[in-house]
């Protein structure tokens, strides 16, 4: 019993959860449906069900009234052929004689029969419409049925001259009645569905007018999105309903994120500026600091001290380049820039050649240059010479010995391109959107770099007018390519900096 009893609570939670599941798969797909057509969907099902019940009442009405007039009919053509009909009989030829029966019940379909009521059997006198008999009787209160064979049936009687008694027998197809009813019930559930599809439409105009405020400001919020401009305004309807209040909610968010938005900026440019001017600050007692320890390495005495004096040199260089990086970077953030003169960057890439040629004998890289006419740009000497330092050091770091590095100039248009290729491994797909932004570095990375390289690449380049991108080299390794417009060449306009 136990057995049986946990196997039926298990069934019932089997069909419980099964009926849950169906239940929220239903509102799921209820909800994905868009609100107009859901809108539009309810006003159709309530018409159509409104509708139902309206054609169920007029087709019941209907039907009846029409079998109510249909024996009405029946029962007043009876008692017009018997007030009409004469029949005789002619003893000496034995033929009857009905009269105007047949021109009186043909139009119907009718069936009329004419019976002589003699004991013990009745005879049939004359048979209009069809040959089947119908049943005579000599009662005439409860002989006759009110339906027989199919049709309706009303009984009269009618004397027979000169020979007595008799019965009128007439019959109407009771298929008239259904011929009705079907074409009652197929205009009623034309109209049924007629009018729920015309629910529908007007539904869905109905819909698309009310939806017309959310549309507009789903609009303007798409159009902002765009722009990035909380500053613009919502559309507000006219009518204080439901939408109103949202596009009032939604212009009060716009106009608190604009503000937000305006003390951000102003937060990060206040940052930038004491960025910048930290990091200019920061130069005067590194500088200080370099020059007394570059004066200490030459007095001391000792192996041991004279390491640690060179120790402490070298990690006040890196400290000087990389605050000298980050002042760069700061300066491009706060929009300050140095006054531009011209520039030949051959020159400038024959002195970071010169610069780095330690640094590739030292990593056995094989470095070449091709620079062999004066190429000049408007910019600053330092920040372009960081420029081609950076792109070609970043090559030697990050490939193996016995790499070719080619660093090159040309004249395109009214563009200088600044070319620096491998033969190297390449750069990784998943790190080629990220490259440029700072400190990424890549894993192959065996300087220590600070991942600023590129970064203050690409600022220098877009302060300079020109752009940086990365392509797959002839080489088979990475190619960077700086565009810088040519001295007296029309400039551009500069793009906002790097995570200004």
């Amino acid at each position: 019993m136990e057995s049986r009893g946990s196997s039926t609570r298990s069934a019932a939670r089997a069909t419980s959860s099964a009926l849950s599941a169906a239940g929220g798969a239903v509102g799921r797909a209820y909800r994905r449906i868009p609100t107009r057509w859901r809108l539009a969907g309810g006003s159709a099902a309530l018409t159509f069900v409104i509708l139902c019940g309206f054609a169920v009442i007029v087709g019941l009405l209907t039907t009846r009234q029409i079998r109510v007039e249909f024996d009405d009919s029946v029962r007043d053509t009876a008692n017009y052929l018997q007030s009409r009909a004469h029949v005789s009989y002619d003893l000496q030829t034995g033929d009857p004689s009905c009269g105007r029966l047949a021109d009186l019940a043909s139009g119907e379909n009718a069936k009329v029969r004419v019976y002589l009521l003699q004991q013990p059997a009745a005879h049939l006198m004359c048979a209009f419409g069809g040959t089947r008999p119908l049943r005579p009787s000599f009662s005439l209160d409860s002989a006759f049925p009110n339906d027989q064979l199919g049709y309706r049936v009303e009984v009269r009687a009618i004397s027979i001259d000169p020979i007595g008694q008799g019965v009128l027998i007439y019959a109407r197809p009771l298929s008239a009645i259904d011929r009705t009813a079907h074409k009652v019930r197929f205009f009623l559930i034309l109209g049924v569905l007629g009018g729920s599809g015309l629910a529908l439409l007007a539904g869905l105009m109905v819909a698309r007018r009310a939806m017309a405020p959310v549309v507009e400001l789903t609009a303007s919020a798409r159009e902002i999105e765009r722009t990035r401009d909380p500053g613009r305004h919502m559309p507000v309807p006219e009518a204080d309903d439901e939408v109103a209040e949202l596009a009032h909610t939604l212009e009060d968010m716009l106009q608190a994120l604009d503000a937000a938005r305006a003390e951000t900026e102003a937060t990060l440019v206040r940052q930038r500026e004491f960025v910048a001017d930290a990091s200019h600050e920061l130069r005067t007692p590194l500088t200080s600091v370099l020059a007394n320890l570059e004066l200490l390495a030459e007095q001391v005495d000792g192996e041991d001290a004279q390491a640690a004096v060179a120790s402490a040199l070298r990690s006040s260089q890196r400290m000087r380049r990389l605050v000298a990086d980050l002042l760069l970077l700061a300066r491009a953030d706060a929009g300050r820039s140095a006054p531009h003169r011209p520039v030949d960057l051959s020159q400038v890439l024959v002195e970071v050649a010169a610069e780095l040629e330690p640094l590739a004998e030292r990593g056995e890289h094989h470095l070449t240059i091709a620079a062999h006419e004066p190429l000049v740009v408007e910019g600053v000497r330092d920040e372009l010479h960081r420029l081609a330092l950076n792109l070609i050091e970043n090559a030697l770091r990050h490939t193996p010995a016995g790499t070719h590095v080619h660093a090159a100039l040309a004249s395109f248009g009214d563009d200088v391109v600044l070319t620096v290729e491998d033969d190297g491994p390449g750069i990784p797909e998943e790190l080629r959107s990220r490259l440029f932004e700072r400190f990424v570095r890549g894993h192959g990375d065996s300087g220590g770099g600070s991942g600023l390289g590129l970064a203050i690449v690409r600022a220098v380049a877009t302060s300079h007018g020109g752009s940086v991108a990365i392509e797959r080299g002839d080489l088979g390794g990475a190619r960077f390519v700086v565009r810088l417009p040519r001295a007296g060449a029309p400039a551009p306009e500069p793009a906002a900096a790097p995570g200004a």
